[in-house]
């Protein structure tokens, strides 16, 4: 896996890094809470830093990111602020 550093300097904790781990192997904010012994509140909070600071839109993006250790859609709106383009849908399917 890469070292979750953006173009813009962000980096994740070691805490976001666990969760992001977390949420690729698709567990549940409950199950995450209870595997690093936080509350539900803190794993919600630590997936909003983590999708602001990858650019990511939602969970499953996340997810997509964790297992691939990049961000393998690379669609992101024309205003994202590390700058990254939009992939046509055909090379998607290459």
């Amino acid at each position: 896996m890469n070292s979750h550093r953006r173009e813009n300097g962000a980096v994740l904790t070691a805490r976001e890094k666990k969760v992001l781990e977390l949420v690729g192997e698709a567990d549940t904010n409950k199950e995450i809470a209870a595997a690093l012994g936080i509350s539900p509140a803190t794993v919600k909070r630590h997936i909003e830093n983590i999708l602001r600071k990858l650019c990511l839109r939602n969970r499953i993006e996340a997810a997509l990111y964790a297992v691939a250790g990049s961000c393998p859609l690379a669609i992101r709106p024309a205003n994202c602020p590390l700058g990254l383009k939009a992939v046509p849908q055909r090379d998607l399917a290459a």
